[in-house]
């Protein structure tokens, strides 16, 4: 059932057509939480920092690909809340194309660049027959990536944010599965467990695409009809690109963090694996929320309904706010335990490394998850500009003062945890400054007009 975001209670609408995405995203994360979980248990420490090293590389490219059918997802949301499905389908296929031939292209020079890959990234030595071992295989999901996130913002923009979960939920089941399957029963090590992640990303990505195929006829690709209707690249390019390069510079800057992390050695490399882990599956639901609101702003921008916009900030606001409280608490007052989950008690160093981390970094998520709002509303508002030059503010800030202070004797690797929320915070401050002055120039246009 698709869903009207530009009509109801401005609440409800909002989480309502969340809540869908954000047990997806978690399960998603199911993902990486298995590999993390069964590497760590069963095959042991040093193939779990493998696995979290891989991980913000993995997070790195596939950013790019999320983020561009982001971009385009927030085009179709625009043109839906006007009413025009033509321009949707129009949009929706050379979406398509452009984001597919570039998901191709990843997946062909990230396996023909592992070597020098690694050694940009500083693998221990120790680490790297592992590091390889794992990437070789997971980089072949690249493409399915790419199929599942692009449906998923086309159906997402459609209103429709339940089918994306379902198709989820089974590949997060089956990827379980076949990791305790492929690691536990077969004794595959890390290429077990990297394989297990492949299927089931296949799973999601083709069986996704066909659910859209058989439920949404009037958006199924048409070669024929592609190559000669007139095809919206600088439009789509003008949402996606923006969108795509704010992710990878997002991600980017994790990508440099863990480059420094990696040079503390194997022990803060798999505390750092299994927290980033947690930390993620912990603010993930705020994020995806982001994403909902991104949506919500644009159909609503697009139906030019500007107080439905500013309603919808508000509440979106507090929600964010009061939820990355509480989990806040939560995994400051449980940071042992989540240790525990990935890490096996006799580890009291990787442990007590970890518990750093989570009760510094943990604390603030109250940062990030305002921040991801303001991402979807510059977004959703066609600024994605801005979402990007707020990325650079805090990912900027967090690897500049990560790199100074993780250098001073006596503060070494808490530089690193701390220099995260104080990115976020600045951010935060300059996207609420940009926000009211868009605001006031918006209003100063419409009192113009009226006259």
């Amino acid at each position: 059932m698709n869903h009207d975001l530009t009509k109801g209670n401005v609440t409800k609408s909002l989480l309502f057509f969340a809540a869908p995405m954000i047990l997806g995203n978690l399960l998603q994360q199911c993902y990486n939480i298995a590999d993390t979980w069964v590497v760590g248990k069963f095959v042991g420490a040093d193939a779990l920092a493998a696995v979290g090293s891989s991980y913000a590389l993995m997070t790195f490219l596939n950013s790019l690909l999320i983020g561009l059918c982001m971009g385009s997802g927030a085009v179709f949301s625009y043109y839906i809340g006007k009413g025009d499905r033509e321009r949707v389908r129009i949009c929706a296929q050379t979406a398509f194309v452009m984001i597919g031939m570039l998901a191709v292209a990843l997946t062909v020079f990230s396996q023909a660049l592992i070597h020098p890959i690694l050694m940009l990234l500083r693998t221990p030595s120790e680490l790297y027959e592992m590091t390889r071992e794992y990437l070789t295989v997971v980089f072949w999901g690249i493409f399915f990536i790419f199929l599942y996130n692009y449906f998923a913002f086309l159906l997402r923009a459609l209103g429709n944010s339940v089918a994306p979960l379902y198709f989820l939920g089974a590949a997060s089941v089956l990827n379980i599965v076949l990791d305790l399957f492929f690691v536990c029963s077969l004794g595959r090590g890390l290429s077990g467990a990297a394989e297990a992640t492949v299927i089931a990303q296949a799973v999601s990505g083709l069986g996704l695409g066909l659910y859209l195929w058989k439920k949404e006829p009037y958006y199924r690709f048409s070669p024929k009809r592609f190559l000669r209707e007139e095809k919206p690249v600088g439009e789509i390019c003008g949402y996606s690109l923006m969108t795509g390069m704010q992710q990878s510079v997002m991600n980017f800057g994790i990508l440099m963090v863990q480059s420094l992390v990696n040079s503390f050695g194997p022990a803060v490399m798999a505390a750092f694996a299994a927290t980033v882990k947690i930390d993620t599956f912990a603010y993930m639901p705020a994020q995806e929320f982001g994403n909902a609101y991104s949506i919500f702003i644009s159909q609503n921008f697009g139906a030019e309904k500007t107080e439905r916009v500013k309603q919808g900030t508000g509440k979106a606001m507090t929600v964010s706010a009061v939820f990355c409280g509480l989990i806040s608490v939560l995994v400051f007052a449980f940071a042992r335990f989540l240790m525990l989950i990935f890490v096996d008690a006799g580890e009291t160093e990787i442990i007590e490394i970890g518990m750093q981390y989570l009760r510094i970094e943990g604390a603030f998520y109250i940062g990030i998850g305002i921040l991801f709002l303001l991402y979807g509303y510059f977004r959703g508002v066609n600024r994605p500009g801005v979402s990007l030059v707020l990325t650079v503010i805090s990912l900027g800030t967090r690897v500049a003062l990560a790199y100074i202070l993780a250098a001073v004797p006596g503060i070494g690797v808490l530089g690193i945890w701390w220099a995260i929320p104080i990115g976020w915070a600045l951010a935060d401050v300059t996207g609420f400054v940009l926000m009211r002055r868009g605001r006031k120039c918006d209003e100063k246009f419409d009192k113009e007009r009226a006259y």
